[in-house]
C-alpha cells in the first residue's frame, strides 16, 4: 500500500473533495485525521472511515485552531507524515462590488490558513526522525485550475490560488534538503455538493451538464477520489522526485484553447 501507516492530516475532510482524498488514503493504509469546521460532518466520515480514521473540529482561520489541530494529532497518532491542504471557500462576485470582508474571508481560509498550517506541521516533522531515505514528510495542497486560468467575478479565490501555488514552490524548495516534499493539486470540475447545487440552480441542469461537459475533453466532470488518488500518490514514498509541481488534475479543461466546435468541419491540409 502507498501510504502503509503514515498519518495523514486533511482539512476540510468532512465532504466533497477532502471526504474524496481521505477515502484513498485509507485504502492505501494511512491513519487519517479528518479535519473539517462542521464537526458532526468530520465524525460522520471518521465513522464511516473506521478506526484508523479520527475526527477533529477546526476552522482553519483561526490560529489557535491550527495549533489544537497538531497538537491533537499528535497526541492521538504520535506524529504526522503528512498534510493535505484542502479547506477552502469558494467565490463569486463582481469585481467592483468585492468588499474588503470578501477578500479578507477568502484569503484567510484559502491562502493564510494554508501558510501557517503548513509551517506547523512542517515543524513537527522536523522534530520527527527522518526516514532511512532523508524523508519527513510530504504536503499537498489543493488549489484548482484558478490557479492557471480565470473566471469573472472570481478575484479573491483566483489571487488565493495562484498564492498557493507560489507559496507551494518557495517552501518546497527550501525544506527539500530537510526531507519535506510540498506539492500543489489543481482540480478541475468535481463532482462535489457545490457541482450538484449549481447544476440544480440553473433553468435547465441537463443542458447545463452537456455544455460543460463539451468543454471538458474527457467529456465529464471529476469524482473525488479521482483526486485523491493524486494525492496519495503525492504523499508516498513513490513521489520522491516530485517537488515544487501543481499538478493538473482538469480532464483535459486547461489544455483546451476554446470551448469545442458546435459544427463539424472538413479537415484543413494545409497550403
Amino acid at each position: 500500500m502507498l501510504l502503509d501507516d503514515k498519518v495523514i492530516v486533511i482539512t476540510g475532510a468532512g465532504g466533497g473533495i477532502g471526504e474524496g482524498i481521505a477515502h484513498v488514503c485509507i485504502r492505501e493504509g494511512a491513519k487519517v485525521v479528518v479535519a473539517d469546521i462542521r464537526g458532526d460532518a468530520a465524525q460522520a466520515v471518521a465513522t464511516a472511515l473506521g478506526e484508523r480514521a479520527y475526527a477533529v473540529t477546526c476552522n482553519v482561520a483561526s490560529d489557535a485552531q491550527l495549533q489544537e489541530l497538531v497538537a491533537a494529532t499528535v497526541a492521538h497518532f504520535g506524529r504526522i507524515d503528512g498534510l493535505v491542504n484542502n479547506a477552502g471557500v469558494n467565490f463569486a462576485k463582481p469585481f467592483l462590488e468585492t468588499t474588503s470582508n470578501d477578500w479578507e474571508r477568502v484569503i484567510s481560509v484559502d491562502l493564510r490558513a494554508v501558510f501557517f498550517l503548513t509551517q506547523l506541521v512542517a515543524k513537527q516533522m522536523l522534530q520527527q526522525p527522518a526516514s532511512k531515505i532523508n524523508q519527513r514528510g510530504s504536503v499537498v495542497n489543493i488549489a484548482s485550475v484558478h490557479s492557471v486560468a480565470a473566471f469573472p467575478g472570481a478575484g479573491p479565490y483566483d489571487a488565493a490560488k495562484w498564492g498557493v501555488v507560489g507559496l507551494s514552490k518557495s517552501v518546497a524548495v527550501e525544506l527539500a534538503t530537510q526531507g519535506i516534499r510540498v506539492n500543489t493539486v489543481s482540480p478541475g470540475l468535481i463532482n462535489t455538493q457545490i457541482w450538484k447545487d449549481y447544476l440544480a440552480a440553473t433553468p435547465d441542469p441537463e443542458a447545463t451538464n452537456a455544455y460543460w461537459n463539451s468543454n471538458i475533453p474527457i467529456e465529464r466532470v471529476i469524482e473525488p477520489q479521482e483526486i485523491g488518488e493524486m494525492v496519495a500518490f503525492l504523499l508516498s514514498e513513490r513521489a520522491l522526485a516530485i517537488t515544487g509541481a501543481n499538478l493538473l488534475v482538469d480532464g483535459g479543461m486547461t489544455a483546451m484553447l476554446v470551448s469545442k466546435e458546435p459544427y463539424t468541419r472538413t479537415a484543413l491540409e494545409g497550403a
